[in-house]
């Protein structure tokens, strides 16, 4: 059974979904968001609320072409409201305080030392640096688990990365995403999730998703995901980067509730349970006389069909009554028995 584990809590196989809550940058570098963006988060029922720690000279040049999702160059919307670490560090103590997970993205290799420097127990590590493989290896070096989202990649691409960390030792996990923003629903497949399980046995395997609603997540998590990762933002009117795919947090609580109640829906044994029981006795079918029955009269399959309650002889034995002689009168439309047939 493979598992990570990230504060104490693990994560894997035969454990519940462990479910992120994406604030990314939609706090637009407020505080005061961000604190009530961890607040709402824990009272959602999220296992963890992650953001992201950018040094943009670390990570990029200046003229990286932009996205379609940004009004301004990305160098310069994080110059603006990227969190520094003195408030990654604040944030992670008051979500100690109020009892939830603190992740965190690190966008370049010194990113990731200063997390580690803060005591961040774990790294999620995004699509676009998936294939970075020797930043990937610095940071597995740290020795903590890690997260890793897969959008943009090929099959092939994920393998060499699994590889890698496979052969460092260090727990981790792949995400399955698709980093379009956002995706078409047609392009998401989620059923790669299956297939991801059984390539990469090494690693726990979840679902990053960035549709604007809950129904992927909920079907990942049917399929097998085991982490759920989901972009939130206090208000869908808030303009950001990551405005058009996320969800407030009343959508999060909803999230969160249904994916408690697809695991607990999970179970693969088939058994009358205990509630069932009673139903059954009138639920199901029995034979039943269709007209009067004389005593000595052979029974014939005009005779009887069937009828509820269930608790005569079961019509699935019907072939064993047509045949059999009356030993006394049944009336009509009564439930027939072993003891009045010969």
């Amino acid at each position: 059974m493979n598992t990570i584990t990230i504060d104490n809590v693990a994560i894997g196989d035969g454990k519940k979904t462990f479910i992120i809550a994406e604030g990314c940058d939609n706090h637009m570098g407020n505080m005061e968001t961000a604190r009530e963006m961890c607040r709402l988060a824990k009272l959602a029922g999220a296992d963890c609320i992650k953001f992201q720690h950018h040094l943009p000279d670390e990570e990029m040049l200046k003229d990286v072409p932009m996205s379609s999702n940004f009004d301004i160059p990305l160098y310069d919307f994080l110059k603006q409201h990227a969190l520094t670490l003195d408030q990654h560090v604040e944030l992670m103590n008051y979500c100690k305080e109020i009892g939830i997970i603190y992740l965190c993205t690190p966008f370049s290799l010194k990113a990731a030392y200063e997390l580690n420097e803060i005591g961040v127990p774990a790294f999620k590590i995004g699509s676009g640096e998936m294939t970075d493989i020797p930043t990937l290896q610095k940071i597995s070096q740290l020795g903590k688990p890690m997260i890793v989202s897969t959008g943009m990649s090929t099959m092939a691409e994920i393998k060499r990365t699994y590889d890698v960390l496979a052969e460092t030792g260090v727990e981790f996990a792949f995400t399955n995403c698709l980093s379009e923003y956002p995706p078409k629903y047609e392009d998401v497949n989620l059923k790669v999730i299956g297939e991801m399980k059984a390539a990469f046995p090494q690693a726990v395997i979840g679902h990053s998703d960035h549709t604007p609603d809950l129904y992927t997540c909920y079907a990942a998590v049917a399929l097998g995901a085991d982490i759920i990762e989901k972009h939130v933002i206090l208000s869908k009117q808030t303009p950001g980067p990551d405005q058009t795919v996320s969800i407030d947090f009343e959508d999060l609580y909803r999230l969160v509730d249904g994916i408690r109640k697809i695991e607990l829906a999970s179970g693969n044994e088939k058994v009358v349970h205990k509630a069932e029981k009673d139903i059954r006795k009138w639920a199901f079918r029995s034979i039943v006389s269709l007209k009067e029955i004389k005593k000595g009269e052979i029974i014939t399959q005009d005779m009887i069909w069937s009828k509820r309650p269930g608790t005569g002889i079961p019509s699935h034995r019907m072939n064993e009554v047509v045949g059999k002689r009356a030993k006394s009168d049944i009336a009509c439309n009564t439930l027939i028995k072993w003891e009045e047939l010969e």
